[in-house]
């Protein structure tokens, strides 16, 4: 089969992968790939992680389901480990990051507007930012090329560059309601959030009245060697959101906000028909247990150092090489041209990795990958990268 059938929105790799454990991915031709991707920080427990699957099964067994019109005892338990393990009170839960980002977006503009009575709807967003598909979020997005075809688009969203707190308080009036932030700009670069800048532009929300919303898709669950990113910061967002690890590879997602917000969700004001069913309730369940039950995240924490490490050792002195940088297991190596014909050469020599912008490679492991794995990675990285500088034009 060719895929003729589908739509051809995405530019897809010319392989297909047939089978996943733990770091490792097979495809259909039997070729063996150390995963480095993830599935775009999905998989933070590896591929097929056993107490996952045996909850999953478990689950199976029961009822597939119902309706949100009824108690889903395992969405609570779900909910109350989520609730424990955070600084959140009351969690929603959806289907992925963009819905969990456009809830966000809901909450915010209906709090002000039934709760507080003020007409404020606009939500402040950062250059590089990216927030999601659909119109809401890729109007969020500070990325001009994701809105490309679509117009128009919603209004109600204003970007500014980011690290500017200037440009930030200019831009709040009696209309904003929140600031949305990505505490690492994943898709934009692998760019992290600078910690002043944080701190201050948590200050500021406080002091202007409006919400500050953290998009934790990406670094969230363990990614970053904290459960949630923001614990890097030492902030408590009003809004945060999650989804990639948290279903460990089955499609969720959820708006985790603080107490005061509760009654902006109420009855029929936000529904969704196939968020926290049993299914993905008993993934949720399982992998927080996993990964804020086991600590995970310390482990990646450490391997997280090793790694970079790493890479700072076997790619010093290599002049295509500009940048290390990220958080945990979050990593970008920013090169000094395009990468594409890099991360297609380490494909072919079993090592799958993934853009963040023209010029970076994004390495996201899972939280569980061992040493001796990531020293198999970093060899193939250093070689690609020195036939890169070798070959490169002076």
């Amino acid at each position: 089969m060719s895929g003729e059938a589908l739509f051809p929105t995405y530019a897809r790799y010319p392989l297909a992968l047939v089978k996943g454990e733990g770091s490792w991915l097979w495809d259909d031709q039997g070729n063996k790939y150390l995963d480095f991707m993830s599935g775009l920080a999905v998989t933070n427990l590896g591929h097929a992680p056993q107490a996952i699957k045996d909850a999953l099964i478990a689950q199976l067994d029961q009822v597939w389901h119902v309706s949100n019109l009824f108690r889903i005892p395992v969405q609570e338990e779900a909910a109350e480990l989520l609730v424990q393990h955070t600084g959140a009170d009351a969690v929603f839960f959806c289907n992925s990051g963009a819905e969990a980002n456009e809830g966000a977006i809901k909450l915010a503009r209906r709090y002000f507007q039934k709760v507080k009575g003020e007409h404020r709807y606009e939500i402040i967003t950062f250059t590089q930012s990216f927030h999601g598909r659909t119109l809401a979020t890729l109007t969020a997005t500070g990325q001009d090329k994701v809105k490309e075809g679509f117009l128009p688009l919603p209004e109600g969203f204003v970007t500014v560059p980011m690290h500017d707190l200037d440009a930030v308080r200019a831009a709040i009036t009696d209309r904003t309601a929140a600031v949305m932030l990505e505490l690492v700009q994943a898709e934009g670069g692998v760019l992290p959030a600078k910690p002043e800048f944080v701190h201050d532009l948590a200050k500021l929300c406080r002091d202007a009245g409006i919400l500050l919303i953290l998009d934790e898709v990406q670094t969230g669950m363990g990614r970053t060697g904290k459960l949630f990113a923001q614990e890097h910061y030492g902030i408590q967002p009003d809004i945060f959101t999650a989804a990639k690890g948290l279903g460990s590879g089955f499609p969720v997602g959820a708006v985790l906000a603080k107490e005061f917000l509760r009654e902006a969700f109420s009855p029929g004001s936000h529904a969704t028909t196939f968020g926290g069913t049993p299914i993905a309730s008993a993934v949720v369940k399982a992998t927080v247990q996993e990964i804020a039950g086991n600590r995970v995240y310390d482990r990646a924490a450490g391997a997280a150092s090793y790694l970079t490490g790493q890479l700072r050792e076997k790619l010093a002195g290599n002049p295509w090489v500009k940048q290390i940088r990220g958080l945990g297991l979050l990593i970008g190596i920013e090169c000094a041209g395009p990468v594409a014909d890099v991360i297609a050469t380490m494909r072919e020599r079993g090592l799958l990795v993934v853009p963040a912008g023209p010029n970076v490679v994004r390495l996201l492991p899972n939280l569980l990958v061992s040493h001796a794995e990531i020293d198999q990675a970093v060899g193939i990285i250093a070689a690609v990268l020195k036939e890169k500088t070798v070959t490169a034009p002076q």
